[in-house]
């Protein structure tokens, strides 16, 4: 039975018989009710009695309007038309209905004429119910009379990630939204919509994170309302990205944040004023780098890598002499988004930490800057003591277009761990190489026993390979995994979101 016809029950039995409230049907509507019998019982004037009567004359009433629902759950005539079959698929697709999507196309897949459309509406609908490998399957199926289709094939890879953004696990979610990330297309916002309500402060971010990559997204209602988030973090993201947009029109909007309950919102708020002209708020950011608390400091040092002036490099210099470990993180981390080489001499004293994790954030680092000095110093922490801080080397050797032969052994010795997240973090490593170098060893990875650097290794295949990956990562979708599933899908359609190479 349809849910809206349920939904209507209690009222089109109220229409019968005036008085009469089926209480089971009332549980599905969602009203209360006093007893746990399933059995629907009919509630007269505050009492309960049987009525069967006037239950089997609304199962007769109630059958006869949801038969005049074009979407119902009863059978479609043989003598429909294809056009209104495709008609009444897209309908059930729009209202979620995707098992009676897949019903209503299935007579149409074997006619030519027809065979594109409904192959579309089968594969997607069993995209959106979760069963990524059918749809792939019924992709290959549409393949091998009809020839591939790039455009169909990225539509099903988006539409795939989709339904693990609802997945009870905390996980799976994050790497749905992980993987609508990878994507460069503003397509993907309305899917990031929903996020912005999920119950983990952490998939808020991430949503945050990706909405703000696009005008589209700063530029949403859901977007900027979420300044009124409960958690910290997510508004300091929002509040990055509006400070990112030079758009002064978005000022009103920051200012009432300078008084915000955390310090570390009104750091970020102050930030974002700054990047928009207001150059007096450049104090409260300065201040902020010094203060006892660290969680501000080190949020202070991140600000001054958002805001990329040229004055923030003392103090992040500073930064990476703080005592306290995440603080000096932060701040080589913040030293590659200001992005000047004359902050590469701190970075390579940082390869020195005492703390792998300091080391690893400076060798990523040194990457990026793209400083040459750097090449001896990363060279050499490939034989650090910390197998973490040798892949972080691996990674800026490779930003900085080292030849592979230099991390081709460290590369092999990382592959052969028994540890998973060292096989993953030289995945992540290799996502910084040339893919001639690279897709080796990444496909490699991409057959690992264990999920995690499955995951890492299809991510940097979507960044660094191209359509020849797509077979593999198509191979990677039938996983029983949902995490590393989502993950394959966007890789797919990040690669095929490029124009092909000529």
């Amino acid at each position: 039975m349809r849910a809206k016809c349920q939904r209507a029950f209690p009222q089109l039995l109220a229409g019968i018989q005036g008085v009469f409230v089926p209480v089971g049907v009332a549980r599905m509507a969602g009203q209360k009710s006093k007893t746990l019998d399933s059995r629907p019982r009919i509630k007269v004037r505050g009492r309960f009695r049987g009525n069967d009567r006037a239950w089997q004359w609304g199962m007769v009433l109630l059958s006869v309007v949801c038969s005049l629902d074009p979407l119902g759950g009863g059978s479609v005539k043989a003598q429909t038309s294809p056009e209104e079959r495709l008609n009444l698929a897209g309908r059930a697709f729009a209202q979620g209905d995707f098992p009676r999507s897949v019903e209503l196309v299935e007579p149409l897949l074997k006619d030519a004429q027809w065979r594109r459309a409904s192959s579309r509406f089968k594969m997607l609908s069993l995209a959106r119910l979760g069963k990524t490998a059918e749809g792939i399957q019924a992709y290959e199926q549409f393949v091998e009379t009809d020839g591939s289709d790039e455009g169909l094939l990225r539509e099903l890879a988006v539409q795939s990630i989709l339904p693990f953004r609802a997945d009870m696990r905390e996980q799976v979610r994050g790497a749905a939204y992980s993987a609508l990330k990878e994507i460069p297309s503003d397509e993907v916002v309305p899917y990031f919509q929903d996020g912005l309500s999920d119950g983990s402060g952490m998939i808020r971010v991430l949503v945050a994170e990706g909405m703000g990559k696009f005008p589209k997204g700063r530029q949403s209602e859901g977007f900027r309302n979420a300044l009124q988030d409960q958690a910290g973090l997510v508004r300091v993201t929002i509040l990055k990205a509006l400070g990112g947009m030079g758009d002064p029109g978005t000022i009103p909007l920051i200012t009432p944040l300078l008084k915000d309950e955390q310090r570390i919102v009104q750091v970020a708020a102050a930030a974002a004023l700054y990047r928009l002209g207001r150059k007096e708020h450049w104090q409260t950011v300065e201040r902020a780098t010094s203060v006892p608390e660290g969680y501000e400091r080190g949020a202070a040092l991140r600000m001054l890598g958002e805001i990329g002036a040229p004055q923030g490099l003392p103090l992040l210099a500073q930064g990476l002499r703080d005592k306290q470990p995440s603080i000096r993180a932060a701040a080589a981390a913040s030293l590659g988004k200001l992005g000047s080489v004359e902050g590469a001499p701190f970075l390579i004293n940082a390869l020195a930490d005492p703390v792998p994790a300091v080391r690893s954030v400076a060798a990523v680092t040194l990457g990026k800057l793209r400083a040459e000095q750097a090449v001896s110093p990363l060279t050499r922490a490939l034989q650090d003591r910390n197998m973490g801080v040798r892949a972080a080397a691996v990674a800026g050797l490779l930003e900085l277009s080292s030849p592979f032969s230099v991390v081709a052994g460290t590369v092999r010795e990382l592959m052969g761990q028994q540890n998973p997240g060292l096989r993953s973090s030289v995945a992540k490593a290799l996502g910084h190489g040339r893919a001639r170098d690279v897709v080796g060893p990444l496909l490699l990875l991409l057959n690992d026993p264990v999920p995690k650097p499955q995951i890492s290794a299809a991510r940097s295949l979507g960044r660094v390979g191209g359509r020849e990956m797509i077979p593999h990562l198509k191979r990677l979708m039938k996983e029983a995994n949902e995490a590393v599933r989502a993950t394959a899908a966007g890789a797919i359609a990040r690669i095929l979101s490029s124009p092909p190479e000529t």
